[in-house]
């Protein structure tokens, strides 16, 4: 079942629901839902009200006024801090109690929800709710970037990215790497056909990195995910990622079956991207790619 935002935020808005926190009272221990979260985040340490605010992604006077309430009822104690002008703020054996309660209710009916769910199920769960989260995350620390089709007056920006990143992890031309490609000047020629696709990140007109999609020679139904090159500073947002999910949608709308990559040992964080996303090692290369020094051949079936 293809699945857009429109669903995504349907499931959302009855998973709240169902879970009672569009109520002021959350749980059964008569605290609100910001309430129950500022105890847990201060359970393991104490906070100001600075920090708590930025974990919970509230506002200061929201965080403020939160903890009065808190400490007006006996769960949370404030500390005048020497090092800065903020207090801090810790759970009162009355609010590690009262916060224990919570886990205790909570905890019972999400046991239940999970008791109709088979073990593999849970399992797919749990990984695509951090997923999820992890892709809100970066959607933020990639904002102001664009991930757009490549076009011809990318082609040497993009060569140079290549260029440069291969010569940072020691991936020479003469082991027959991607730098090595006689076409790596005109990449847009490359990506042509409708069956091919190259993207670029881009900001303010400088390109960062990109990766692109095309037929595998030699194998009928199978593309090939090619190019993948990001520049350091853009490392660790997510961006690897999002060019590899955008790839494989194309792939999908154009009736591949499978997606192909090859790819070298000393690349170990693009190597569990990929196991991440569903891509399982071959004990042999496929295709005619010319890679000869690409030791680790990966697949994913659609």
């Amino acid at each position: 079942m293809a699945t857009g935002a429109v669903q995504i935020r349907q499931l959302v808005r009855q998973l709240l629901r169902h879970r009672g926190l569009l109520d002021n009272i959350y749980g059964t221990t008569n605290l609100t839902t910001v309430q129950c979260h500022v105890l847990i985040e201060l359970e393991n340490e104490a906070l100001s009200a600075s920090e708590i605010a930025s974990r919970l992604n509230i506002d200061v006077a929201n965080a403020n006024r939160t903890l009065a309430i808190l400490i007006n009822n006996d769960n949370v104690l404030s500390h005048a801090s020497p090092e800065s002008v903020q207090p801090t703020y810790s759970l009162s054996d009355t609010g590690r109690t009262r916060l224990r309660e919570h886990h205790q209710g909570i905890n019972q009916q999400i046991t239940g929800y999970l008791e109709q769910l088979d073990s593999d199920e849970i399992e797919t769960l749990s990984c695509a709710l951090h997923r999820y989260n992890r892709a809100m995350l970066q959607t933020e620390q990639q904002s102001g970037y664009t991930v757009r089709r490549l076009e011809p007056a990318d082609n040497a920006a993009i060569a140079n990215v290549i260029r440069k990143v291969s010569a940072e992890y020691g991936l020479t031309a003469d082991k027959g790497y991607s730098v090595s490609d006689p076409t790596l000047d005109a990449l847009s020629e490359c990506y042509k056909p409708s069956n091919a696709a190259y993207w670029v990140i881009e900001k303010d007109g400088k390109i960062w990195g990109g990766g692109g999609i095309a037929p595998l020679s030699g194998e009928d139904d199978v593309c090939e995910l090619q190019k993948m090159y990001i520049r350091p500073e853009l490392r660790g947002r997510g961006f690897a990622r999002r060019l590899a999910a955008t790839a494989m949608k194309f792939a999908r709308e154009k009736g591949y079956t499978a997606c192909y990559l090859e790819t070298t040992a000393c690349l170990k964080e693009a190597i569990s991207l990929y196991e991440s996303m569903g891509f399982h090692h071959l004990d042999a290369p496929l295709g005619n790619t010319g890679h000869c020094d690409c030791e680790v051949a990966m697949l994913k079936r659609f």
